[in-house]
């Protein structure tokens, strides 16, 4: 097997956009991410070579970041899938390369969402190939299991006892606040009713850029009376200067998302003593590839770890398990595709049992895709809308 997957070379990438059952509606700072009983779009992956194949995912939310279904289907039909047919699929760092040359880098990254989804078929399709699942493949996996956190999003005070019930329902025992939807007394009342129907459960908060640095401060006052245990991403991702004064000044823990698009990313913020916690994202990253070097590069700086996700269905939340297995990420996460948005595509995949999620043991992802319901789900967003 060896020396076959040594010769394999990528032929073929498509992209399938499908939509998905969306169970509970979303929203974030920047807007909605998901409304129940409408169609969550996702952009599945498929990366061919020699007879064999994997299965990746791409979460367009343009409420999150600038990418677009459309985009991610062009991009990578257009752009990242010419660039890499013929190259050997084990050779992730000409791979990375190549994405950079068609794609190229602004502030910190091109298109990372679109070069995710391939990134991340690649190392389902080498999982294949070599019959093992990643956590074998890197040679790398310290836990079995990862706690996942409830997400509390664009609640009221007054609802969010029943959002905090349903999740300790679930068996839940961590919960996540969604905050910035509101004004500051209403954001803090809403974590405070969190809190109060939850008084035990680790707790954590995420503002999605919100902020500016006088209103974080004194939320993080607020948030440190409630017990909330990290202020995730309170400032815009590129007011390097902002962070680094709410890092200094903030009486709860300062983590950051939306600024660590890079690796390079973060060793900036390390040189300016701007970060507290880094939170590991598949997506935002741009895959597995460059993820892995993100979060080695925390522990070797001694930057604490969290993880999160994208509200993705199946092949993510296992794309994003295999990482933070890998690292032993103990802190409970947010990945909460399975609370919002279904996988109908997806046949044996992911255990998840009491807020607990089993890391997969099958090859690569181990996640099971019939592509005969891919294909029935699949849509095309490039046709003419009036």
């Amino acid at each position: 097997m060896g020396g076959e997957l040594a010769g394999m070379r990528i032929d073929r990438v498509e992209t399938f956009a499908v939509e998905l059952p969306t169970h509970r509606s979303f929203g974030v700072a920047g807007g909605s991410v998901a409304v129940a009983g409408t169609p969550s779009i996702r952009i599945l992956v498929r990366v061919g070579a020699d007879g064999l194949y994997g299965w990746g995912e791409a979460t367009p939310i343009p409420a999150w970041t600038y990418e677009t279904a459309e985009s991610i289907v062009t991009t990578v039909d257009r752009y990242l899938a010419p660039a890499i047919i013929g190259t050997p699929a084990w050779n992730l760092d000409a791979v990375d390369t190549a994405f950079d040359r068609a794609v190229n880098r602004g502030f910190s990254i091109g298109a990372p969402l679109a070069k995710s989804a391939v990134d991340v078929a690649l190392h389902d399709l080498l999982g294949r190939a070599a019959g093992v699942p990643l956590g074998v493949l890197w040679g790398q996996r310290r836990t079995s299991s990862i706690e996942l956190g409830w997400i509390v999003s664009g609640q009221s005070p007054a609802e969010v006892g029943e959002s905090v019930a349903e999740g300790l329902a679930e068996g839940y025992r961590a919960f996540k606040v969604k905050i910035g939807l509101h004004d500051e007394d209403t954001d803090a009342a809403v974590v405070a009713a969190v809190r109060e129907h939850a008084p035990d459960a680790p707790l954590w908060v995420d503002a999605n850029q919100a902020y500016t640095v006088p209103v974080a401060l004194r939320m993080a006052r607020r948030l440190d009376a409630l017990g909330v245990t990290a202020f995730e991403q309170p400032l815009p991702a590129n007011d390097i200067a902002g962070l680094r004064r709410l890092r200094d000044l903030s009486a709860v823990p300062v983590a950051l998302d939306e600024s660590l698009r890079h690796p390079g990313d973060l060793a900036t913020f390390v040189r300016l003593g701007a970060v507290d916690v880094a939170i590991a994202k598949v997506q935002r990253s741009g895959g597995l590839t460059l993820s892995r070097r993100l979060c080695s590069l925390a522990e070797d700086c001694g930057v604490e770890l969290m993880g999160s996700g994208l509200t993705e269905s199946d092949l993510g939340l296992a794309a994003s398990l295999h990482l933070f297995a890998a690292y032993g990420i103990t802190t409970p996460v947010d990945l909460n595709g399975r609370q919002f948005i279904g996988s109908p595509y997806a046949g044996e995949t992911v255990r998840v049992e009491n807020g607990t999620a089993r890391v997969p043991e099958g090859p690569g992802l181990g996640v099971e895709v019939d592509e005969s319901v891919v294909r029935e789900l699949a849509i095309d967003v490039l046709e003419h809308r009036a």
